[in-house]
């Protein structure tokens, strides 16, 4: 049996099976894998991600995909966690990442209704032109669940402000980063996966 054209990497993460659903209504076919093998055979590779940065670091390390995913050459997309894992470094455990893009994940600071996690609909800005944003307007909104983010960089595509602004999206050679949830975004999120797929 040939392998899906989409691996979704099985790094412990919740949200692999809704965005299995999400690719699912784009008529592409995903498996969710740790194999090395699969990983590497695929066209495409999501890393998702819903806990805490040190966990799942720790995940990656003992199936040895931490020396894996640097290394490959396809389009690979972090999601939430996941594209926080492609920076060097999370304040969240002090983790020590992937070390793909240059950075490190800051917590939001608690404000007066700006609770932190930062749940829920938010706007984004194009920062610049990618292929991973075609068709995404300025000002549409995205689902964020999140505590931690990325300050913005020469990375960064897309930028949202909860506070003060930080990375929504960004791109790094082959490596793509969401900080939201493409597969909990309706219409920008699909959109979003598309543009990968197509990558």
């Amino acid at each position: 049996m040939s392998a899906p054209a989409v691996v979704i990497i099985a790094s412990g993460g919740a949200n692999t099976a809704s965005l299995q659903f999400a690719l699912e209504r784009l008529d592409a076919a995903s498996l969710v894998s740790a194999d090395a093998q699969q990983i590497r055979a695929a066209t495409h590779v999501i890393l998702p991600g819903v806990g805490a940065a040190a966990d799942a670091m720790t995940r990656l390390r003992r199936q040895g995909l931490d020396r894996l995913i640097p290394s490959l050459q396809q389009p690979v997309l972090g999601v939430c966690l996941g594209m926080q894992l492609l920076y060097e470094a999370s304040d969240e455990g002090h983790a020590d990442c992937l070390g793909i893009i240059p950075g490190r994940a800051a917590r939001f600071t608690p404000a007066a209704g700006r609770p932190v996690p930062h749940m829920g609909w938010n706007t984004l800005a194009v920062e610049r032109p990618s292929a991973l944003l075609e068709g995404i307007q300025q000002g549409e909104y995205a689902y964020f669940v999140h505590s931690y983010a990325l300050h913005l960089s020469s990375a960064t595509i897309a930028s949202c402000s909860y506070g003060d602004p930080f990375s929504a999206c960004v791109q790094w050679r082959n490596f793509y980063g969401a900080q939201f949830h493409p597969e909990r975004s309706a219409k920008v999120g699909a959109r979003l996966l598309q543009n990968f797929l197509r990558l």
